[in-house]
């Protein structure tokens, strides 16, 4: 292991701990979840929280915006900030070149409210196309691939954002691992510990079965928020606890 060249004090002779451990954790291999685990994780969470049903909708801006507003806040605070924006401008377009401090006006119950409406203007303008429309609707032709790449190459959005477009918007074959299901998936042995969000993507992608993107992302968002909590994970009554490492290493 190379450490950086000392500069002077003790602390710069030495990597940091997390320096360390960050190397430790990307030096270790993928994890390889058999698919027979899965099927039984899936099982479990479909019995506890159904097989959820949600037909493409096919408004893949407005997904995009909602997905940007749902940042660091609760849904209930996303869907006022998103109706609240939508009551406000007739049209994307209408977002796109009002005032910024309109914008952010608007969304304001969603939190961040400067930040979201930088952002969301910056998305939008870089949307721009014939006629000065803004659509993302030519996505649903393109491969998975190629659309998310396009999506990524906006501002501020990445793989999380991207794959709640693809999946909910074109019903495409894409998986969102935002905090809960990271939290879930990593507790369960699905995700390596520490690994980056492109890797949490990818894995997820790779173990989840063609056809379930959808169930297996709700079902695990919803243990997130219902059991396996960040702080205080109520393990003694998780109906997953005898296939969960975490649960077991934890007692």
């Amino acid at each position: 292991m190379t450490l950086r060249p000392a500069t002077g004090s003790l602390r710069d002779l030495v990597a940091t701990e997390d320096e360390v451990f960050g190397r430790i954790l990307a030096a270790l291999p993928p994890v390889r979840v058999p698919a027979a685990r899965v099927r039984r994780i899936r099982a479990r969470l479909a019995e506890l929280y159904g097989v959820p049903r949600m037909p493409p909708h096919g408004h893949p801006t407005a997904e995009l915006i909602c997905t940007v507003l749902s940042q660091s806040t609760n849904d209930r605070n996303r869907d006022v900030a998103f109706l609240r924006l939508r009551a406000r401008f007739p049209s994307w377009s209408a977002v796109r070149d009002a005032p910024l401090d309109e914008v952010e006006a608007a969304i304001r119950p969603g939190g961040i409210s400067k930040v979201k409406s930088a952002r969301i203007q910056a998305i939008l303008r870089a949307l721009d196309g014939v006629g000065g429309t803004v659509s993302l609707d030519h996505l649903t032709g393109m491969d998975v691939a190629a659309a998310r790449a396009e999506l990524c190459a906006l501002p501020g959005v990445g793989r999380k954002t991207a794959a709640c477009v693809l999946l909910f918007s074109f019903g495409m074959r894409d998986v969102p691992v935002d905090t809960h299901v990271s939290r879930v998936g990593t507790r369960l042995g699905l995700f390596r510990p520490g690994a980056a969000l492109a890797e949490l993507h990818d894995d997820m992608l790779a173990l989840t079965p063609r056809g379930e993107e959808l169930e297996l992302h709700v079902n695990l968002l919803r243990h997130g928020r219902r059991t396996c909590h960040a702080q205080r994970p109520n393990c003694p009554e998780c109906a997953l606890r005898r296939m969960c490492p975490w649960a077991r290493s934890a007692r």
